[in-house]
């Protein structure tokens, strides 16, 4: 087990998941604090690295593309407060860090999980029901309904409507955009057979956000729409199973020249002192059972 501790937080690898708790100091930001204890496995990583500096280091996990439906609607946006990958590191805990980052890259490279991005989200996503109030309105999500409520800083154009509900079938895709400088951001919904190109202020089916605290909290509620709608990259199913006909056999999981090329290739791996006797040992040990 390495395991990592600071006011930022707790991070915690165990051989298969990385455990991520926010902190409590003041810099943990909203999103951070809604989110909570995120559980990633380690198929979903990507990378890990410690960068030292001058008063405090940075702890970094880096997902494989589309593994975190948060990540795939923020699209690289989050600042470091609001990051749930990133752990701020004191200066006396490099020693840890360095180890943590050891561990995992020699649990990634043990595996060979590849950093490529992958076409199914690997992390749930946000729990649900879930909400957040920011910017001009209020956004609940209980896993089929999204509905849009308005307070008394939003137009009239858009408030006179009422509430707005849409129904998770029905939304093609979702949009976090925070504020920068003078551009108020948004989370928007956009809905079959309803195309707008009116500003988040007039749109019903926006979220317009004006650069407050807890304007990241928008994007939670997002990612947990993202997490149900269909991923990204996900290839077109075959014809033949569209129509219901049984598809081509899948290949078994554990393939015995597989195996044996994984077992020559941990041999190179550890003659050339890439891996311990410890570590080669407890592979070899694994890969044999499977066999």
């Amino acid at each position: 087990m390495a395991e990592i501790i600071q006011k930022d937080g707790t991070w915690s690898f165990d051989g298969d998941t990385v455990r991520i708790v926010p902190g409590s100091d003041k810099g943990v930001g909203p999103l951070r604090q809604a989110l909570g204890e995120v559980t990633v496995p380690l198929d979903a990583v990507a990378g890990v690295s410690y960068e030292p500096g001058r008063k405090s280091g940075r702890l970094r996990l880096r997902l494989r593309g589309g593994a975190d439906p948060l990540l795939q609607l923020a699209g690289g946006r989050l600042k470091d407060g609001s990051d749930p990958y990133q752990l701020s590191v004191e200066n006396d805990r490099s020693g840890v860090a360095e180890y943590f980052v050891d561990a995992v890259r020699n649990a990634l490279l043990i595996e060979q999980i590849s950093p490529e991005q992958v076409d199914r989200y690997l992390l749930p996503g946000p729990a649900v029901p879930i909400s957040a109030t920011a910017g001009d309105g209020t956004v609940e999500f209980d896993g089929e309904q999204i509905r849009l409520s308005w307070n008394w800083k939003t137009e009239d154009a858009k408030s006179s409507g009422g509430p707005r509900t849409i129904a998770i079938g029905d939304v093609e895709s979702v949009d976090w955009l925070p504020p920068a400088a003078l551009e108020n951001g948004h989370l928007r919904f956009t809905v079959a057979r309803i195309r707008s190109s009116a500003p988040a202020k007039y749109d019903p089916h926006a979220v317009e956000l004006w650069g407050f605290r807890k304007d990241p909290l928008m994007a939670v509620v997002g990612a947990a729409v993202v997490a149900r709608l269909p991923h990204p990259y996900a290839e077109e199913k075959p014809a033949a199973l569209t129509r219901g006909e049984p598809g081509p056999a899948a290949p078994p999981a554990d393939d015995p020249d597989t195996l044996l090329r994984r077992l020559r290739e941990l041999g190179e791996l550890h003659r050339s002192g890439v891996l311990t006797d410890e570590e080669f040992t407890t592979a070899k040990q694994a890969v044999l059972k499977r066999l």
